[in-house]
């Protein structure tokens, strides 16, 4: 009997409208993001649902090419989204020369400038920074009644929320840096007005990147306006490794609101002539299924079947998203 309480935990919460799906890789997050927002299309809400993986495979379920598309709708109501990060990239290049030729009145960049400009899109942690400010966009847009968010993996995940709070750090001093500079700059009356407007332009761009990412860090941490759901299957490195992340998750003050159990193979099968392989898996399952009602209790909010086949095309989704939420 699959345990149905998912669909209630969002009617409870309808301010909630900022939905993430986190956990190891592979355990089924991306498939759980998009029957979410297929379930809340149906109940007729303007969807969105998004990955911030680079290895995203929202195209892969849907059955349709989304990579790079921007919101391509689905369904009525439901939007799919994957992020270009190397698009996102080259266009961070072309908005710094951009500024650099708007403040300083530069005809073409430096070569040394150009140099670090090159270097700096090609840093390890480009590609999900890139991620992350498209995703302060996507939100600050709100343009949906609900925001889907397919996490990364586990470790990349923390460093994504982390990055929000590294970044307003980061550009709090720096802002800081130029406001002293501004203290101590004595140069003739004329240059002066001239420094006084370039220092403007540099510390409103600076309280403008930091209110975007103020803007995206407190969504992800609200507890009125966001929900964290974990992914976990019966099997017990997925168990203990999850007990970890969460109070990992905490520490950032993410709103853990519950578990979703996926993969749990039909107990009717016990009685049947089934092969040993497939009755041992049972039995472990079984065990494991007794420990996670144990450790998480009545965080768990669905139990989710496995699947005869991969969740790939909409038939696939809504049968996904009727395990999850009933039906509907």
């Amino acid at each position: 009997m699959i345990k149905i309480t998912l669909a209630r935990t969002l009617e409870e919460y309808p301010e909630r409208r900022y939905i993430e799906f986190g956990g190891k890789g592979g355990l089924g997050k991306t498939s759980f993001s998009a029957a979410t927002a297929y379930y809340l299309a149906k109940k007729g809400y303007k969807t969105l649902v998004f990955s911030v993986d680079p290895q995203a495979s929202l195209t892969d379920i849907f059955e349709q090419d989304i990579f790079g598309k921007g919101p391509v709708e689905i369904i009525p109501n439901l939007f799919a989204q994957e992020i270009d990060a190397d698009k996102r990239i080259k266009d961070y290049q072309d908005e710094i020369r951009q500024k650099i030729f708007d403040m300083y009145g530069l005809e073409e960049i430096p070569e040394e400038i150009e140099h670090y400009i090159q270097a700096a899109a090609a840093e390890p942690a480009m590609e999900e920074s890139a991620i992350f400010d498209q995703v302060v966009d996507i939100v600050i847009a709100g343009e949906y009644d609900y925001y889907i968010y397919d996490l990364v993996p586990l470790g990349h995940a923390l460093y994504y929320l982390s990055m929000s709070s590294v970044y307003d750090q980061w550009i709090q001093k720096i802002t800081k840096l130029r406001e002293e500079m501004e203290e101590y700059a004595q140069v003739a009356a004329v240059v002066q007005r001239k420094k006084e407007v370039e220092e403007d332009q540099i510390l409103k761009e600076l309280q403008y990147i930091r209110h975007r990412i103020s803007t995206s860090s407190s969504i992800l941490t609200d507890k009125e306006k966001t929900a964290f759901f974990f992914v976990i299957i019966p099997e017990k490195m997925a168990i203990l490794d999850t007990v970890k992340a969460a109070k990992l998750f905490a520490s950032y003050d993410v709103p853990i609101s519950g578990y979703i159990v996926n993969r749990v193979l039909p107990r009717e099968l016990a009685g049947q002539d089934i092969p040993e392989y497939l009755r041992n898996r049972l039995q472990m399952q079984g065990k494991h299924l007794q420990e996670i009602d144990e450790v998480f209790g009545e965080e768990v909010l669905a139990l989710v079947p496995e699947f005869e086949r991969d969740i790939t095309g909409l038939e696939m989704v809504e049968k996904m998203a009727k395990a999850m939420f009933g039906e509907f």
